[in-house]
């Protein structure tokens, strides 16, 4: 064994911990609604939840903000007491009645959008009702109302099911078209269906996203694919907090630090 080897720091030669992800709720669409047969895939809340929710997270001393921001705070050493507010597909209700309660709670939210599908509805849920999705103007008047906006691909398709070309139209294309919609070019992404791999994480990252959202990553967790909690009209405070430990115990399970 060599000198420099044997005087060498013991920190030198233990491979530092990761960063655990923050914790991000994940959720969609936000309507009345009271058969659960309109809510099949567990997707929508009703405004009076997600204001429970935003009540339980300040009784807490928690606050709900856009991803950009949590990440941006973190790396600041300013993430304490913020908790990451994710939306995936960008339903118009979103902007009806999601953000008048985020502005009604000091709270920023991350709103993925599907550029080639503006204006039309989630044809991609074969069962439970069409729900519409935003406009180019309403993706415009969410940004103007200072959340984040972040691409969720072209069309909603499963992305390791698609050939590299197809890929990098979803990822690159969409990231362009929300670019000319909103004038910034989008810094996150979100994988559809959360379906991911190897492949898809490394060409997203390749496309320039400063991150990206999945939803139980496994190995592959990290910036590109960062794990959320998905949130669900049963949701009350117990199972939130119940959610919260899962969350802890999990990354704590990867090793990493807090």
């Amino acid at each position: 064994m060599s000198a420099d080897t044997d005087t060498a720091p013991a920190a030198a030669r233990v491979p530092a911990r990761r960063t655990a992800s923050p914790w991000v709720l994940m959720y969609h669409s936000v309507a009345e609604f009271t058969d659960p047969a309109e809510d099949p895939y567990g997707i929508t809340v009703t405004p009076h939840v997600l204001e429970a929710h935003l009540l339980w997270l300040r009784s807490r001393g928690l606050r709900g903000v856009s991803v950009g921001e949590l990440l941006r705070a973190r790396a600041a050493g300013r993430g304490a007491g913020l908790v990451g507010l994710t939306f995936d597909d960008g339903y118009t209700d979103y902007l009806t009645r999601a953000l008048p309660l985020l502005h009604r709670y000091d709270c920023t939210s991350t709103l993925f959008v599907l550029p080639g599908r503006l204006g039309v509805d989630n044809v991609w849920d074969p069962l439970g009702p069409r729900k519409s999705l935003l406009t180019a103007e309403g993706i415009r008047e969410v940004a103007a109302a200072g959340q984040e906006i972040g691409s969720h691909g072209l069309l909603h398709q499963d992305l390791t099911a698609t050939a590299d070309d197809v890929l990098q139209q979803e990822l690159r294309g969409s990231r362009e078209l929300l670019r000319e919609l909103t004038g910034t070019l989008p810094e996150g992404f979100c994988y559809p269906y959360g379906h991911l791999d190897a492949r898809v994480v490394a060409a997203t990252r390749a496309v320039g996203y400063g991150y990206a959202c999945a939803i139980d990553p496994g190995r592959l967790a990290g910036p590109h694919a960062m794990p959320r909690t998905h949130i669900s009209q049963a949701d009350g405070g117990r199972r939130l907090r119940v959610k919260q430990l899962r969350h802890q115990a999990r990354e704590l399970a990867r090793g990493v630090r807090w």
